[in-house]
């Protein structure tokens, strides 16, 4: 009974946070070509199945965000692998999100997450050891492990280019609607700086 509570928490916070999203204008230029997925994970999270997202991502219609399908546990697989890896080293974090990266939002991003006093991280893929890029399933945990070097595990953070992957930032919050707030706050400052 607990578990289940603790899941319509978890998906009845993600309805609310695609609503954030869905209401807010002006942001369809931070969709990446892979689309949005925001998750949300249980407090136990262990796996991809205890972690919800939306099912078939977040996209754009008409210039507005708008999700594809419902909330729902198992629906991401990067995006709850990452989460999971990420509650390794700041189990604060159960949320997450990504959204466009490009050269020229880095520094628009920097100066933001300074203004905030936020930490902004950087994995830098062209450091990733050929056996850890080779075996199925080892990017995830080694990526994450350069962001918790740091003093502090950013709030935000973006992988460099690499091969046949498109760059993302990602922004964590302690849930859902926590992390599309501070990402709509982001998206207000960074559109007030192009």
């Amino acid at each position: 009974m607990v578990l289940a509570n603790e899941q319509d928490q978890v998906l009845g916070n993600l309805v609310r946070a695609v609503h954030l999203l869905e209401e807010a204008l002006g942001i369809a230029w931070l969709m990446p070509e892979v689309r949005i997925n925001l998750v949300y994970a249980l407090s136990t999270a262990e796996c991809p199945r205890d972690v919800a997202g939306i099912e078939g991502r977040i996209t754009v219609v008409k210039g507005r965000f708008r999700a594809a399908g419902y909330p729902a546990f198992g629906a991401s697989d990067h995006m709850a692998r990452c989460l999971i890896e990420v509650r390794k080293y700041a189990p604060r974090w159960r949320a997450g999100m990504n959204f466009r990266w490009d050269p020229d939002l880095v520094k628009q991003v920097e100066n933001y997450c300074k203004n905030k006093s936020l930490t902004l991280g950087k994995i830098e893929r062209s450091l990733e050891p050929r056996e850890i890029q080779e075996k199925d399933g080892s990017s995830m945990p080694w990526k994450i492990a350069q962001l918790a070097q740091g003093a502090r595990f950013p709030e935000i953070f973006y992988e460099s280019p690499g091969w046949g992957k498109e760059p993302l930032f990602v922004i964590l919050g302690e849930d859902a609607v926590a992390c599309v707030t501070k990402f709509l706050d982001l998206a207000r400052a960074l559109s007030g700086s192009c």
